[in-house]
């Protein structure tokens, strides 16, 4: 929940000038108020996600966006089950789970977001947690080709501690297998894995060297220039 008009429009015009690498997917997810903003400057090369939306595509759900809605507003992307939604909001692994099929049905691409509390993680259930939520999201896809899965570790989002990338690949290699035990060689071997957790312009070439860490989530840093060198962190 960041930026207005003005301040979008000087991030879009960092990102349209920038020198963007052919073989790395951009999709910048905008605050739903601004989608056909965005969209109507961002450069078509760039991707467009609404960062939430409902189970439902239409009804009596007062502040709610649906998945026709974002598209209409032309993004191609939800983002769904970020941590915020999850511990803020109160949202459950079930509900979670309508929003990524509805979203899915009707043809919106979806960036599914999982992780765990500092807690869990002290207690040695990190595995439990992540895929216990992975589990209720394979439930609900029917097409793996437009799905992203995100880890976002939730004691690393916004607090300056980043998970190591030994840390990254070690739950993204787990997810990986997880992925190959329970859905199929073909998901486990041609999904993105991306990372969230506090990545900035200084570590992310590190986690972008971890073989099954494909990308990332980007949060405070996408608002900054060093976004692009986020981008560019394979090149």
């Amino acid at each position: 929940m960041n930026g207005n008009k003005e301040t979008l429009c000087g991030l879009m015009e960092n990102l349209n000038t920038a020198e963007l690498p052919e073989l790395t997917e951009v999709v910048c997810a905008a605050p739903s108020v601004y989608l056909d903003f965005v969209r109507s400057r961002l450069d078509p090369r760039i991707g467009l996600a609404a960062q939430n939306c409902y189970r439902a595509s239409r009804g009596a759900f007062t502040g709610e966006i649906s998945p026709d809605m974002i598209k209409d507003c032309g993004a191609d992307w939800v983002v769904l089950g970020h941590s915020e939604r999850r511990h803020v909001f109160g949202e459950s692994d079930e509900l979670i789970g309508q929003k990524v099929a509805h979203a899915l049905e009707s043809g919106l691409g979806v960036i599914a977001c999982i992780g765990e509390k500092l807690e869990q993680r002290e207690a040695g259930t990190t595995e439990e947690v992540v895929f216990t939520q992975t589990q209720v999201i394979a439930e609900n896809v029917n097409d793996w080709e437009k799905v992203v899965l995100a880890y976002e570790p939730v004691w690393a989002i916004g607090t300056g501690q980043t998970a190591t990338p030994e840390q990254a690949q070690e739950v993204h290699e787990k997810l990986r297998a997880w992925l190959r035990a329970n859905v199929s060689d073909h998901v486990a071997d041609s999904l993105r894995i991306i990372y969230g957790g506090s990545v900035t312009g200084e570590n992310c070439r590190q986690l972008a060297s971890q073989g099954d860490v494909d990308g990332f989530l980007v949060g405070g840093a996408s608002l900054k220039p060093e976004f692009v060198d986020i981008i560019n962190a394979r090149v």
